[in-house]
């Protein structure tokens, strides 16, 4: 306890020594969205000159102004540094809870958006471009995980959302093209839609993959004897 309310307090002293209010030139230059992590997005704004954060559920969070490019957000206990240079982003200032790991924010262009922003606003492709960007850089990025893009898709299953868990199986089926897993699952999702065709078509893609996959082979066979 001593080792986080040390350095808060510390802060805090310092920040009431310090105006909160901030330049004309720094609120345009640091206002916007940066990506926290691959699929997540902390936003900077300033109300009165003052800098606040969105972030997780909460809308007006309060950032303390420690220096000019300095501020301490109580909610992650971390000492955030706008740095402009080779272009805007947020570093976390080093600490020994940081195990030497630098933390880079970087600055979202206008108009962009994460991968769940945009499945959510059915642009379907560009969700999957980049899905498969994190992929690229990090293919062990827990936002890439096969199972839990399959919960996501047998959850729009359970909601009756069909189309929904066709789109983003769609998605899983691309990222992970050798898991007979994704292609069943899609199979699932066509069939609760009452799509036998494409479902049969699904089953035996994943059958392809893994013949003994035993749920895929039950399906299959009781959808082709009719």
């Amino acid at each position: 306890m001593k080792k986080i309310l040390f350095p808060f307090l510390l802060i805090l002293l310092l920040s009431n020594c310090t105006s909160q209010k901030n330049s004309e030139d720094f609120i345009n230059t640091t206002s916007g969205r940066y990506l926290f992590n691959a699929n997540e997005v902390l936003e900077i704004y300033f109300e009165n000159a003052e800098m606040h954060a969105k972030w997780r559920g909460n809308n007006d969070i309060e950032l303390l102004k420690v220096d000019d490019n300095s501020f301490y957000m109580k909610e992650l206990n971390e000492k955030m540094i706008f740095v402009s240079n080779p272009k805007m982003h947020i570093e976390l200032a080093p600490k020994t809870e940081h195990d030497g790991v630098l933390y880079h924010f970087e600055k979202m262009k206008k108009g962009e958006k994460t991968p769940d922003e945009y499945f959510k606003a059915q642009e379907y492709d560009k969700a999957l471009v980049a899905f498969k960007d994190i992929q690229e850089k990090d293919s062990l990025n827990p936002n890439i995980r096969e199972r839990d893009i399959n919960r996501i898709g047998y959850n729009y299953i359970r909601n009756n959302e069909y189309d929904l868990a066709i789109e983003i199986f769609k998605i899983n089926i691309a990222l992970y093209p050798k898991s007979s897993n994704v292609y069943d699952s899609m199979a699932e999702a066509y069939l609760s839609k009452k799509d036998t065709l494409n479902a049969i078509e699904y089953y035996q893609q994943a059958l392809a993959i893994n013949p003994e996959k035993s749920n895929a082979k039950k399906a299959y066979l009781k959808l082709t004897a009719k």
